[in-house]
């Protein structure tokens, strides 16, 4: 293969003369796996993909030594993040590439990229083989009374040193899984049954590789090394172009991504069928799609993201079960079933209630508007309508509609909002102040405003914004100049941290999706990577280190720039640590605040789990453990609530929605407080 040699020759005699030993030896049982190698279309395609990036990336990266060694990296931990195909032996034969990466793009020469793959192909050819022989004969060669252990936490694995020492690996996964269904209930047989269809549908996958797979795939670890939300999509329908956004179409409503050999959930559309389920949540992993209440489940590890959605996706009321890896427990499997629809439109508006709270004898009526996304209807508003529909509009109506209650208090409560309209995020900033500017744009040349020209104001009480970390971009803005202006107090957790922005190149047949500017504060703080931080913090329902955007590999840095001009109203500083106070004695004492923090804390030790056991009944011990402390658990928050107990976690009902319901409650009780010390010390907006 000519690209294939003329990296050997770079890398000198000896390592041409220990690849073909090397090559020969791993490739004498697999001749089905064929070597793949680069079109010459994709040369120039390259040359194209690094020319734009270089040019039009807003960090103003260039493909250099330093980011060769980061291609190399990244291009590794995407074909084999759990260490169980290349060896160190295949690394150090790989090290010359390190420090040639840079160079070989730049001119179009996609070898380095195709011999690692090849090699990666064979090796994971040869794993499934293996696997496949192991389970005709599972039962008599397998103990499952040794004290073995499995490293569950790819980051503490290490590089077994030869090709022979990936052997063991291989086995102790294949009794992993085997305990796994062995745990969910399944006899021998069925066992049997289920491992050999997985193994060879996966072993029929990976004789199906492109070299367009190849190319995209390596491309991908070129364009995640300027961030992680610039990639290149290679030429595909429209339909699929876009599946990496969104699955709200006749869908479950989620945004998913492609996390190495997985399909992970990175968002959860509000109001959209997973929401209103409460079993699927940011973190899971997707290993299995069926069909129906009760269809097959069909292994999706290893497949590419448009396929899996076609799996997911469907017709209006039916259902789709997925089996998952849940964020909060791993080494655990679980298989939910949601109802497909549509997320709809009057769903995803915003939406108000008014609650009473009573604090130290007196009532106050708290005004609550829930925002789940920024939406603007374009093509109206373009047109001129002056009645075209808009998060900002909406929410001006619900505010008048709330004073003539007369609240004393307001919470805007952005959790799970994953942003939108830009604009949107502007007009809606404008409800609460009198005017100045909302949010700062940095590209790489120049820095501009938005302003918020009106001087009227919709709302001028007590304003608490209610935000976690799903909240991000759009919502990340609101809440940053909220808090900068000193107009309200935000509450919650660490927001998402998405503070950048992203355009669509057309590059040849294919798109590039890059970054091209940077979102800051008034105050010069950007959004990006630490979020917005609250004034008063909640607990944690989302593991940080799975979710937002610093959970990100290379994702870009907070920074600030210059604070623009602004009016900020009179400082929180004498205010904010007599309504903490209150806060936190009141969440010591509440039996749901306490229940929750158990809660939380039970999932980040079953999530902190680096390795576990291959002993079958230690494993159902654990198993049966984690069970009883969670009945035990529930049944304590339960009697508190004058509710008889549970029999079995089977009786339970989602948690999700119960979680939000508590802080929520919280957030009342907060907002009352602040009403009352606000009066007190005399803060008027």
């Amino acid at each position: 293969m000519t690209p294939a040699k003329t990296i050997k020759q770079r890398s000198g005699a000896a390592l041409i003369f220990f690849a073909l030993v090397t090559f020969f030896l791993v490739r004498t049982s697999f001749a089905d796996i064929a070597d793949l190698a680069p079109l010459k279309s994709q040369s120039s395609q390259c040359i194209s993909i690094v020319r734009a990036l270089e040019r039009s990336h807003f960090t103003g990266k260039k493909m250099d030594n330093t980011m060769s060694a980061q291609v190399f990296d990244r291009y590794i931990k995407h074909l084999d993040p759990g260490k169980h195909l290349l060896t160190r032996t295949d690394m150090d034969e790989f090290e010359p590439f390190r420090f040639l990466m840079h160079r070989a793009v730049k001119r179009g020469d996609l070898g380095p990229a195709y011999e690692i793959f090849n090699r990666y192909q064979v090796r994971s050819s040869q794993r499934l083989n293996y696997i496949l022989e192991m389970i005709g004969t599972w039962e008599t060669d397998m103990d499952f009374t040794k004290n073995e252990t499995i490293v569950v936490d790819n980051d503490t694995r290490a590089f077994v040193p030869e090709t022979k020492d990936l052997f063991p690996l291989w086995k102790k996964e294949l009794k992993n899984h085997i305990i796994t269904l062995k745990i969910d209930g399944q006899d021998n047989e069925k066992i049997s049954e289920t491992l050999t269809k997985i193994y060879k549908n996966r072993l029929a996958r990976l004789s199906q590789t492109h070299t367009r797979d190849v190319f995209q795939l390596f491309m991908n670890a070129v364009t995640s090394c300027f961030d992680p939300h610039t990639q290149y999509f290679p030429p595909r329908a429209s339909e699929d172009f876009d599946i990496h956004m969104s699955l709200s179409l006749e869908g479950i409503g989620a945004v998913l991504q492609n996390e190495y050999e997985y399909t992970k959930v990175v968002r959860i559309i509000p109001k959209g069928p997973a929401d209103k389920s409460h079993l699927l949540m940011p973190g899971d992993k997707i290993i299995g799609v069926g069909q129906g209440k009760d269809g097959e489940i069909k292994d999706t590890i290893g497949q590419r993201i448009d396929d899996v959605v076609k799996l997911i996706r469907g017709p209006k009321d039916s259902y789709v079960r997925l089996k998952i890896i849940p964020a909060k427990k791993a080494g655990a499997t679980n298989t939910i079933s949601i109802k497909r629809d549509k997320v709809k439109l009057e769903e995803q508006s915003a939406q108000k209630k008014v609650v009473s709270v009573t604090v130290e004898d007196r009532v106050y009526k708290i005004g609550i508007i829930e925002i789940p996304n920024f939406y603007i209807d374009f093509a109206a508003y373009h047109r001129g309508d002056e009645d075209y529909k808009s998060t900002s509009k909406d929410v001006e109506k619900l505010l008048a509609e709330l004073k003539n209650e007369n609240i004393d208090g307001l919470i805007v409560d952005l959790r799970d909002n994953g942003g939108g309209s830009l604009k949107e995020a502007n007009d809606l900033t404008g409800l609460f102040l009198k005017s100045g500017p909302t949010v700062q744009i940095k590209t790489k040349h120049r820095i501009s405003r938005l302003y918020d020209q009106d001087p009227a104001i919709a709302y001028t009480g007590p304003l608490v914004v209610l935000m976690n970390r799903m909240s991000a971009s759009a919502s990340e803005i609101f809440a940053g100049a909220i808090k900068d202006y000193n107009r309200g107090i935000v509450v919650g957790t660490r927001s998402f941290g998405k503070g950048t922005v992203q355009e669509l190149k057309p590059l040849g047949d294919g798109r590039l999706k890059l970054t091209s500017a940077k979102f800051y504060r008034v105050s010069g703080k950007s959004t990006q990577h630490k979020g917005v931080e609250p004034d008063i913090w909640f607990p944690k329902l989302y593991r940080v280190n799975q979710t937002g955007e610093s959970a990100l590999d290379g994702a870009l840095l907070w920074d600030r720039i210059m604070t623009t001009r602004y009016t900020a109203y009179r400082s929180m500083t004498p205010l904010l640590p007599l309504v903490s106070d209150r806060y936190r004695q009141r969440a010591a004492e509440a039996p749901g605040m306490i229940y929750l923090k158990k809660r939380i804390d039970m999932a980040n030790a079953l999530g902190d789990l680096t390795t576990l056991s291959l002993n079958l009944e230690d494993r159902k011990a654990l198993d049966r453990s984690q069970a009883d402390q969670e009945l035990e658990l529930e049944n304590g928050f339960r009697q508190q609530k004058g509710e008889p107990p549970l029999a079995s976690l089977d009786e339970t009902t989602p948690k999700i929605k119960e979680f939000k319901t508590i802080l929520l409650e919280q957030t009342q009780y907060l907002a009352a407080d602040f009403v009352d010390k606000s009066r007190e010390l005399g803060y008027f907006w």
